[in-house]
């Protein structure tokens, strides 16, 4: 029997109390499901979220929430085969559903990782270095982000039911914002097995995440400046969600991944014969059929070179015919069904439109032989290749997009006016070009790049390890200018902090260093009794500091270490070269033997908490230290973060001055402690 399908609101399961809606397989058009929203109370889930989901896990520090989220990925992994079973029924075959269900699990360990590696284990982010404004140092600035004290509503399209989640929820989970997530209804089953399996995780606070499987009501009319509003879907349904009044009224931040026409152009050195010649049709015939060709990055446009038109139509055609559609659960079948028949219906409809101004060059818009099916049933269709010899003149190739396996294949004259037809397509997600001839690769960036939210350069060195033209990334931005909606979704951390405020502190180096967790210059620095490398981790303060004795560095030392490093540079061997410089004005130290000299002051020998020095960052040489002068160290403790049960990294800001007190290199130095 169908199942109906329940919201997830205020910490309990609840089913809709009337207005269910029939979920049908594409495959067969049975029934598999029957949802709806009805009898939710939109507002009071939005208060559960910011006064309940919200306070918990800001009280999580960053590295907390990372691991949250790993559970999370866990946990689908663990029972992806429950997600494999309902998801046939969408018409995905094993290897689109692969893409989904690991692919969006994969998507979360990766913010997982990159929040314990690129984020404090706190609940604070500085951002940058700080900016001195007095003169005296005792005024700075400095940026921070902070958590947003609203709910993040997450609106996802149909096409990748728990991927689409999962791009968005990790980011917003790991920057501390609970989330409500709205699928669309066509595939709200399998988005609703993979939140009861996170929710059975046990890992996620109460109010942390919340399910509307059926309609939002009217919950956008209880939004505030603190929410966030991300949508993926058409143009026409953003602009209408863009524009509700309270949106509009409360600055409601918008993150919309719309309709994009992605394009793919084949270089004009790339003719037949070449590996990206091949290399170009076999993505275009990928793209144009992975998930029936119902993916927001899916190429719409290929370009080739006017002379190879016909060749291109002939390869591209001719490993469309192998492709099998079919009943996704039958061995053999590469295809398998649109999501629904209305999508059926739109595909269709779109295509005919298309006729009208190119000519079909493989497939059947009305009928097609798959593979375990009667005719006519399912919501299948074939490839769908167009071919538009005056890509100028054509219109509707350039505006309409067929959410299916359809695609056109245009010729261009030359690179500008390739350039100016990938850029026709008015924004988009993704755009790809196959060439090997790296200038050529570097004008198509720069007169494409601002059109295009992600641009894939493929030829014969990468094509092994590509991930191809149509697979955003969670460590790269998934979104587009223009008509693609403008968002930028992912991206590393950068996605994070869509859902973070950025604001300038000002104040006095004591009170920043003590709100961002790490010391600053011009905040106290206190001694103490014992030597900061004979303290463990968790004893280490931010601010406690070494001051060392000095070293005066002799000519005899600047000779012996240059001859033992073989590091003979005329300014620290040959005296009168050395004076000509505008920089040295005589023989100087190496900037290395500095830094040794600088270790040996402050280095504590004995076995202890220190288990390594792991590297330096920020080093940079001040002023040059001459025969005769004086080193000593300013060893600081500047941030601490723990990596793992054992042990933790701690950063220490390392001032080498002379015996003027005149500073002559800075560095942080990176340890690894023991907890």
């Amino acid at each position: 029997m169908p199942r109906t399908l329940e919201n997830y609101a205020d910490g309990v399961w609840v089913a809709a109390t009337g207005g269910l809606a029939e979920l049908r397989s594409a495959v067969t058009g049975e029934v598999v499901a029957r949802t709806g929203s009805q009898g939710l109370d939109f507002g009071a889930m939005l208060d559960h979220a910011r006064g309940v989901g919200g306070p918990a896990l800001r009280a999580m520090t960053f590295h907390a929430r990372a691991r949250m989220i790993k559970a999370l990925a866990e946990g689908i992994m663990a029972r992806k085969e429950e997600l494999y079973a309902l998801s046939w029924a969408t018409g995905a075959t094993r290897a689109d559903s692969w893409i989904d269900i690991e692919g969006g699990a994969g998507t979360l360990f990766v913010t997982s990782s990159k929040g314990r590696r690129e984020l404090p284990d706190d609940t604070i982010l500085t951002d940058g270095d700080f900016e001195p404004i007095g003169k005296r140092g005792s005024f700075i600035g400095q940026h921070v982000y902070t958590s947003l004290q609203g709910a993040a509503v997450q609106i996802n399209a149909f096409n990748f039911p728990v991927w689409g989640m999962l791009e968005k929820l990790g980011p917003a989970l790991l920057a501390g914002m609970p989330v409500i997530v709205k699928p669309a209804s066509a595939t709200a089953y399998v988005t609703e097995a993979a939140v009861r399996i996170m929710i059975e995780a046990d890992v996620l606070p109460r109010g942390a995440l919340q399910l509307i499987v059926g309609s939002v009501g009217d919950l956008l009319d209880h939004l505030t400046c603190q929410d966030v509003v991300s949508f993926t879907g058409s143009a026409d349904t953003a602009a209408k969600l863009q524009q509700h009044p309270v949106i509009a009224r409360e600055a409601v931040r918008f993150v919309a991944e719309r309709d994009s026409l992605n394009a793919s152009v084949l270089g004009p050195d790339a003719g037949p014969g070449t590996p990206e010649f091949d290399l170009f049709v076999t993505e275009v015939v990928r793209e144009m059929t992975t998930k029936a060709g119902q993916k927001c990055t899916a190429i719409r446009r290929a370009f080739v070179p006017a002379a190879v038109l016909n060749a291109a139509e002939a390869a591209i055609a001719g490993q469309l015919g192998k492709v099998v559609v079919g009943d996704p659960q039958i061995e053999g079948v590469t295809m398998g069904a649109l999501v629904s028949m209305d999508q059926l219906d739109d595909v269709r409809g779109k295509a005919r439109e298309m006729a009208g101004e190119a000519r079909l060059a493989f497939g059947d818009i009305d009928s097609v032989d798959a593979k375990g099916i009667a005719l006519g049933a399912g919501a299948f269709i074939s490839p769908l290749l167009f071919r538009a010899d005056d890509p100028w003149s054509a219109k509707l190739i350039h505006d309409i997009e067929p959410f299916g396996p359809v695609a056109t294949l245009m010729p261009y004259k030359d690179l500008d006016d390739a350039i100016a037809l990938a850029n026709r397509g008015k924004g988009s997600l993704a755009l790809s070009f196959f060439t090997y001839d790296t200038d050529i690769a570097r004008r198509f960036v720069l007169g494409a790049g601002a059109y295009h939210g992600r641009v894939v350069l493929i030829d014969r060195d990468c094509a092994k390890e590509s991930t191809g033209h149509g697979s955003p990334l969670p460590m790269l931005i998934h979104g587009g200018p223009g008509r693609a909606g403008g968002g930028e979704e992912m991206g590393g951390i950068r996605g994070v902090k869509h859902y973070m405020q950025r604001s300038a502190l000002q104040g006095s180096p004591r009170t920043i260093a003590a709100i961002a967790g790490r010391w600053l210059p011009g905040a106290p620095q206190p001694e103490g009794d014992v030597h900061p490398f004979r303290l463990r981790f968790g004893e280490l303060h931010i601010g406690y500091t070494l001051r060392t004795a000095s070293r005066t560095i002799t000519l005899e030392d600047i000779e012996h270490f240059a001859h033992f490093t073989g590091d003979t540079f005329y300014a620290h061997m040959d005296e009168e070269a050395a004076a000509r410089s505008p920089i040295f004005g005589g023989r100087v130290a190496h900037g290395y033997l500095i830094l040794a000299f600088a270790a040996g002051l402050f280095v504590e020998p004995d076995e202890g908490p220190v288990l390594a020095n792991y590297g330096l960052e920020g080093l940079r040489f001040i002023k040059p230290v001459k025969p005769g002068d004086a080193i000593k160290v300013a060893l600081t403790v500047k941030s601490k973060t723990q990596r793992t049960p054992e042990m933790g990294e701690v950063k220490w800001a390392v001032a080498v001055t002379n015996q003027d007190d005149e500073l002559v290199a800075t560095y942080d130095l990176l340890t690894m402690n023991t907890v």
